[in-house]
């Protein structure tokens, strides 16, 4: 059984004082063209004012983000800054995985006692990303790399693989088939897409202003831009790029913002419209597996986790995991004999794109949104991290 009292006990996440931005895909809307910190603190601002929750009860800031963007140096204190308020905090970044570990360590610091109220804030712009000439000491050239995003996404230093191709390779590995990946990706379009119609999304989404640096507005960020409705004929129809891996098996690049709050029990029940509600940590797990197997990592943490824990995957009322690729689901469908259908519900990042940064704490916010309209339970998110890492957490809502 699940240890109640969790590894956090603390710690909790207040319910509905969380938000996201919706994700529009790389260079489709003005967030391609703004500082994404300021956006990012500007937006948490009227997330938390959306939410009724004053700022001035803010302690400390937890940001994290995976692409350099302007001012950065200054970080978290910066990014508060245009939060409209004046309080410390720091960053972090564990490539995709960022938007889980930014609200683990938001849970350990009201843990210990750092603060009472911490604030995450998730985010990433992948249009424009800078580019970086890195000096190389050692080399006659002296200023050998010239690097950006898109560098890192195609070349893995410790292996010289694509993501695609761990992708690729893993799929061999489990003789995947490409028809089952093509199913997956065509069900997880069509839970995005009823999610949507239903309005879950609404909830956890938040439409919002761009602004540039002087204030002024820019444009309105309303829709997760570039998803459009596939049919199976689309999928099957699409060239294989690497094993079980096509345009649309693959997640995209996209810009986009997340935040929640961690607090004490007794400061969630003060801050949610819900305080009856009790959202707990359980329990975390990371492992690495061999290189460029990435897609075998989140299901190898997710069995570490509920060794650790004792609960079985039929404990989990909400299963929720950041897939960049079909083919992610497939694998970790077979290693934990479970279901991929009874997966992701509201939708995930294949779909709805993948900005990095932010990426797992929207997920996390819409996992344990689930949870409450389920009535409550255990709720198990997980992700991959670059090329050979997973990262899983358990939480519980009562």
């Amino acid at each position: 059984m699940t240890d109640t009292n969790g590894m956090m006990p603390r710690a909790r996440i207040p319910y509905g004082t969380w938000g996201s931005s919706y994700f529009p895909a790389w260079q489709t809307s003005a967030l391609a063209e703004v500082n994404i910190g300021q956006f990012a603190g500007e937006s948490m601002n009227r997330i938390l004012g959306l939410r009724k929750v004053p700022k001035s009860e803010l302690e400390y800031l937890v940001i994290g983000s995976t692409i350099p963007w302007h001012w950065k140096f200054w970080n978290a204190p910066l990014v508060a800054s245009c939060l409209g308020t004046r309080i410390p905090g720091y960053h972090l970044e564990q490539a995709c995985a960022t938007g889980l570990q930014a609200v683990l360590h938001g849970g350990a610091d009201v843990q210990t006692g750092q603060a009472d109220v911490v604030g995450v804030l998730t985010f990433d712009r992948t249009s424009d990303s800078p580019v970086g000439v890195f000096p190389e000491r050692r080399a006659h050239e002296r200023t050998l790399p010239i690097s950006d995003v898109w560098d890192n996404f195609g070349f893995d230093p410790a292996t010289g693989n694509a993501m695609i191709a761990a992708a690729g390779l893993a799929a061999r590995k489990y003789k995947a088939e490409r028809a089952e990946t093509d199913d997956l990706a065509l069900h997880r379009y069509q839970q995005y897409f009823e999610a949507k119609e239903s309005g879950f999304l609404d909830r956890v989404l938040v439409p919002l202003e761009v602004l540039n640096v002087q204030g002024r507005p820019l444009g309105r960020v309303d829709d997760d831009l570039g998803v459009r409705a596939v049919s199976p004929g689309d999928l099957r129809g699409m060239r294989e790029l690497d094993t079980c891996v096509t345009s649309g098996t693959q997640t995209h690049a996209s810009d986009g913002m997340a935040c929640l709050l961690v607090t004490t029990e007794e400061k969630a029940r003060e801050l949610s419209p819900r305080p009856e509600i009790d959202i707990r940590f359980v329990a975390r797990a990371e492992v690495r597996t061999h290189p460029s197997l990435m897609p075998e990592a989140p299901a190898l943490a997710v069995s570490k986790l509920l060794e650790k824990t004792g609960s079985t995957m039929d404990d989990m009322a909400v299963v929720k995991n950041h897939n960049p690729f079909a083919v992610n689901d497939v694998i970790f469908s077979r290693m934990l004999d479970y279901d991929w259908h009874e997966m992701n519900k509201t939708g995930s990042s294949l779909v709805w794109g993948h900005p990095q940064g932010p990426t797992l704490t929207r997920i996390l916010i819409e996992a344990l949104e689930e949870a409450v309209s389920l009535g409550g339970g255990n709720v198990l998110v997980f992700g991959c991290a670059a090329g050979d890492v997973g990262i899983a957490a358990e939480f519980s809502v009562n």
